[in-house]
């Protein structure tokens, strides 16, 4: 692992006018075909991604944890993750990039809605079989890419891709049954309100007034769509977070606890012990 995670934004990595791109794995390897890439090395990506497995075995590593690839799996990336790829080859797919902005400016509440709906799964499983189905979708996406006239692109680029999503839920019916939409939102702010707030607060009642809902509304929501009370889900979140921190080797246990809100190093030690049963210590020791 690198001694550091870089943030790689959108703009550094796809230098062109649509803030959007589509891309096989084959020619992303090529493009960073350079052994000491950042892609190689774990780093925080500035962006959303789609990986598309088609065909090949392999696994990948996001937010120090490893998923198994292989034919019909579907990943979704947050801005935020952080994650590397293998250095040998060893699956074939696409991966399409886009930035936040790309995707929420004029665009309908029900679209969004598909978008985080999906987005809200780490890993989806299709049948392989099923893959076919999205090839006139993404042979679109990378026909307007190459596509030389500006007129439009970006709206065509983003509608298509939306219509891309859809399929997938009907793809992945069992993942996405019907749930009721403002519960899904409420859901949906109070993850971003932790992203905003979890350096001030670790009280899931605080995120409870904050969001002007009732503390039990905030758990039966959490349960829903997490299987977790709201103070398992705020939790999971701080783990994930002292893991991102200690996974970089830049920052000293205090350092960190000052970065997750924790008023002492042995509270964050404490709390990280009690949830993994390890301690940050040994957590390093094994990257």
């Amino acid at each position: 692992m690198a001694e550091t995670i870089e943030d790689i934004f959108h703009s550094k990595v796809v230098p062109q006018p649509v803030p959007f791109e589509i891309i096989s794995f084959e020619s992303i390897y090529k493009r960073y075909a350079d052994k000491d890439s950042h892609i190689y090395q774990c780093h925080r990506i500035q962006f959303n991604a789609l990986l598309i497995i088609i065909s090949g075995k392999g696994t990948h590593n996001i937010d120090c944890k490893e998923y198994l690839l292989q034919p019909g799996t579907i990943i979704p990336l947050v801005k935020e993750q952080v994650h590397c790829f293998n250095k040998n080859l060893e699956v074939e797919g696409l991966i399409i990039t886009f930035t936040n902005e790309f995707i929420s400016e004029n665009t309908s509440e029900r679209d969004l809605f598909h978008f985080l709906q999906l987005y809200h799964s780490p890993v989806l499983q299709i049948d392989p079989e099923n893959i076919r189905l999205l090839t006139p979708y993404t042979d679109l996406l990378f026909r307007e890419q190459e596509s030389g006239s500006m007129y439009l692109k970006e709206e065509l680029m983003k509608n298509i891709f939306l219509s891309l999503l859809i399929q997938l839920k009907r793809l992945t019916p069992l993942e996405h049954h019907t749930v009721d939409n403002q519960r899904f939102r409420d859901f949906i702010l109070f993850k971003q309100l932790i992203i905003k707030e979890f350096t001030n607060t670790h009280n899931a009642k605080d995120y409870a007034n904050s969001m002007g809902i009732s503390y039990k509304y905030l758990n039966d929501i959490c349960k829903e769509f997490s299987h977790k009370t709201a103070k398992a889900f705020i939790d999971s979140w701080l783990i994930l977070e002292i893991k991102r921190n200690l996974s970089e080797k830049m920052y000293s246990i205090k350092e960190i606890a000052f970065n997750t809100g924790f008023d002492e190093p042995t509270n964050l030690i404490r709390f990280f012990k009690k949830h993994t049963g390890e301690t940050p210590g040994d957590f390093l020791f094994k990257l």
